[in-house]
């Protein structure tokens, strides 16, 4: 079995204890306490709770990601209290005890997609394999979890919320037990150099992280903002059910499609696509209203995301080749989580009707439309340029650490330099080894111009 087999297989019995939580929290007294309650318990504990860890996290993170195996020692513990945490909440279905419980959930959930974008990488042979990695995750995860959450349901039935937390319980142990054959290598070994740090903050690169965090910031505010929204109208809790539903098959749908549309399309056409259905989006189901619009939103900013996040990853890859990916991953995705806990905190702290809260949507993706559009031209010019340079110094590097009596770039053991690996100069090539390489081929040292259009 490979390494990405098992930590798809991991990531899929996580997502489905996941939405076995949500399932029992259906019928509990999270969505039967009144709006004023929950909207400060909400609030409390998105401030006392996510906001130390999203501030911490960033210096933890380098240091478990020097420790061989720390990203997997992370999802293996986060596992084991994701247990813990369903059984208490099984005692505590109808008490205030249960609001600490489910936002302990939240964050550790929030933990663990960071250290799997972390782990990706490890899991994959080749940087084809690694830009389609999460797609496939999301997808697979997608399609298991449909099918790990219908227990749930029915245990709800018959039941309760208890039944359906045990069940969920029982999945968290079984990504305990599959965790345990995650790989055990180290994500980065050594701290992130100058180079490495020049790269991530390339414009282009900065732009495009931009772009993620709003899109991102666009799932935190709607899934708030339809929790408590909803509550007001009739049949809120079977309402909320579908928008998590809708949102659940569209981030399936856009993980399932985002591979083909990237071999399309440039990845700024990606990311500008995604901004502009989420506008378009949210000011025209502003305009038109309803319960039917907010499970329409949900699906949409939900789809995008999934279609944003390739694209993104695709960014990083060409625009920090020299990059660690699995502590960039990380990086990032800490930066996008933060974005959903703050998006959501201001959606609670609004408390306004739903068409506004459409609107905000469609504003903000709107604005960073904007920003992407001002910046493009020229983020994409530097991301070139930055690219080459980029290249140039990581050949450059591979030739220094190479050992031998040849240089496998440059052939017949000449450097790029018209000398020897040995330092000594070389003479020029004499006339017979010209003619035994062919009429088309290019003397040696001349550059050939590409005859395509780009560069």
């Amino acid at each position: 079995m490979s390494k990405f087999t098992r930590l798809a297989i991991t990531h899929a019995l996580m997502m489905g204890g996941d939405a076995a939580m949500v399932v029992a929290l259906a019928d509990s007294f999270f969505f039967s306490v009144s709006l004023d309650s929950a909207r400060t318990q909400v609030l409390l504990f998105l401030a006392i709770g996510f906001a130390p860890f999203l501030f911490v996290a960033p210096f933890i993170g380098p240091m478990i990601d020097r420790v061989p195996g720390g990203r997997r020692l992370v999802i293996q513990i986060i596992a084991l209290v994701r247990i813990v945490l369903l059984l208490l909440m099984a005692r505590s279905i109808d008490g205030l005890a249960l609001f600490p419980l489910v936002f302990l959930s939240l964050v550790l959930q929030k933990t663990y997609a960071i250290s799997k974008s972390a782990l990706v990488p490890s899991t994959v042979r080749s940087e084809r394999e690694l830009v389609e990695a999460n797609s496939k995750l999301g997808l697979v995860a997608g399609i298991v979890g449909a099918g790990l959450v219908l227990p749930a349901a029915l245990l709800l039935q018959v039941a309760g919320s208890v039944g359906a937390l045990a069940w969920g319980a029982l999945l968290f142990a079984a990504g305990f037990v599959s965790a345990l054959r995650l790989p055990k290598e180290g994500v980065a070994a050594e701290p992130a150099d100058s180079d490495e740090s020049d790269q991530l903050r390339s414009e282009s690169l900065q732009t495009a992280a931009l772009v993620m965090t709003v899109l991102r910031a666009n799932v935190g505010f709607t899934f708030f903002h339809l929790a408590f929204w909803l509550r007001t109208e009739d049949h809120g809790t079977l309402l909320f059910g579908a928008a998590v539903g809708a949102s659940a098959l569209a981030t399936m749908t856009g993980n399932a499609i985002a591979p083909r549309l990237r071999d399309r399309v440039r990845e700024e056409t990606m990311l500008s696509a995604a901004l502009v259905v989420s506008a378009v989006a949210g000011v025209g189901l502003a305009l038109l209203g309803g319960t039917i619009a907010a499970v329409a939103l949900a699906a949409v900013v939900n789809f995008v995301a999934a279609l944003g996040r390739l694209g993104f990853e695709s960014i990083v890859q060409r625009d920090a080749p020299g990059a660690n990916r699995g502590r960039a991953f990380a990086q990032f995705e800490t930066r996008f989580q933060f974005a959903w806990a703050v998006a959501g905190f201001v959606a609670v702290a609004l408390g306004a009707p739903g068409w506004v809260g459409f609107l905000v949507v469609g504003l903000a993706s709107a604005a960073a439309l904007v920003q992407l559009r001002v910046a493009g031209p020229e983020l994409r010019r530097s991301g070139r340029r930055r690219n080459g340079r980029s290249g140039r110094r990581s050949s450059a590097g591979r030739g220094r650490r190479r050992r031998g009596p040849v240089s496998r770039r440059s052939g017949s053991g000449r450097n790029g330099a018209g000398r020897s690996t040995s330092g000594r100069p070389l003479p020029p090539p004499d006339e017979s080894s010209r003619r035994r390489a062919g009429p088309g081929s290019t003397p040696p040292g001349r550059r050939v111009r590409s005859s395509r259009g780009r560069p």
